[in-house]
C-alpha cells in the first residue's frame, strides 16, 4: 500500500527519477528558462527550490550537499554566485510555471518553468505597477478632498458682492447670443 505517499513518481523507478530531477534542474539553472511537460515542471519545482532556498547560505556545507543532488561544478558555481545574488531577498517561490500550447505528438500538456527574478518584462512590468498605485495613497485621496471643501465653500462667501454684479453684466450678452443659436438650429430640420 502507498499511504500517505503523495509525490508524483513520473512513471519512473527511483533512480531514474532523480537522474531527470537533476538533469532538469541543471538546465534550469544554467538556462534560467526550459520547456517540458507540466508534470514533470511540478515535480522539478518541489526538488529544485530547496537546492536555491541553500544557496542563499554560501558556505562550503551547502555547496557539498547541493552538489550531491545536481553532480555538476557548473550548475552549482552558477547556483551560488549568480542565482544567489538576485534570490538573496525572495523568501520562496524562486520559480513560475507558465502553461503552453499541448504537445503534437501525444497531446501532453507543455508548460515553461522559469526563474522568477531573471524574466526582466515581468519585472519591469511589476515595479511599473507597484509605483503607480499604493493603498496609502487611496486613503489620502480620500481624506484630501473632504479638508479642502470648507476652504473652497469660504473663498466664495467673501468675494459674493463682487461676484453678483459680474452675471448681471453677462446676462444680456447671454441672450443675445440664444436667438442667434436658435436660427440655425431651425433650418436644420427644413433642409
Amino acid at each position: 500500500m502507498r499511504h500517505n505517499k503523495k509525490f508524483n513518481h513520473l512513471s519512473r523507478k527511483k533512480a531514474h527519477r532523480e537522474a531527470l530531477l537533476s538533469n532538469l534542474t541543471i538546465s534550469l539553472i544554467l538556462h534560467k528558462r526550459i520547456f517540458t511537460t507540466l508534470a514533470k515542471a511540478k515535480a522539478l519545482r518541489v526538488y529544485a527550490e530547496p537546492l536555491i532556498t541553500r544557496c542563499k547560505t554560501d558556505n562550503m556545507a551547502n555547496r557539498r550537499l547541493v552538489f550531491s543532488y545536481l553532480q555538476n561544478k557548473e550548475a552549482v558555481k552558477e547556483l551560488f554566485g549568480v542565482v544567489a545574488e538576485k534570490v538573496a531577498d525572495r523568501p520562496g517561490g524562486y520559480t513560475r510555471i507558465l502553461k503552453t500550447i499541448h504537445r503534437l505528438g501525444d497531446n501532453a500538456e507543455m508548460a515553461m518553468i522559469e526563474l522568477v527574478d531573471f524574466n526582466e518584462l515581468m519585472l519591469s512590468e511589476k515595479a511599473a505597477k507597484k509605483e503607480k498605485t499604493t493603498r496609502r495613497s487611496r486613503r489620502k485621496k480620500a481624506d484630501a478632498p473632504k479638508a479642502e471643501a470648507p476652504a473652497v465653500e469660504e473663498a466664495p462667501k467673501a468675494e459674493a458682492p463682487a461676484v453678483e454684479e459680474a452675471p448681471k453684466a453677462e446676462a444680456p450678452a447671454e441672450e443675445e447670443k440664444a436667438p442667434e443659436a436658435e436660427a440655425p438650429a431651425e433650418e436644420t430640420p427644413q433642409a
